[in-house]
């Protein structure tokens, strides 16, 4: 269903606008793109924080895509779009696991 994620193997990191006008640094974990689809979607974690004691590391995952000039462009995932969350929350949980393995 989805095509070979993109693992970042050195850390590659983005600046996204926060509500206050101010910036906050993220490092790009992955991104992928849904072969039927054609969207892709990238997983973030914020690049400032440390994990916490339970090795718990927030992740937020954005729908991008590219503007004429090679800007991305940031869409957050609609939460009543079930189908698509899950298809995300799959696709997340099977890198996961092979990191694991």
């Amino acid at each position: 269903m989805t095509d070979q994620p993109h693992v970042h193997d050195e850390p590659e990191y983005l600046r996204i606008p926060t509500e206050d006008g101010s910036e906050e640094k993220f490092e790009i974990l992955f991104t992928f793109e849904h072969e039927e689809t054609g969207r892709k979607y990238m997983f973030v974690t914020p690049a400032d924080l440390e994990e916490d004691e339970d090795d718990y590391q927030e992740v937020i995952a954005f729908r991008y895509s590219e503007d004429q000039d090679g800007n991305l462009q940031l869409e957050m995932i609609d939460e009543e779009n079930h189908d698509e969350w899950e298809m995300v929350e799959e696709t997340f949980n099977t890198i996961i696991a092979e990191f694991e393995d």
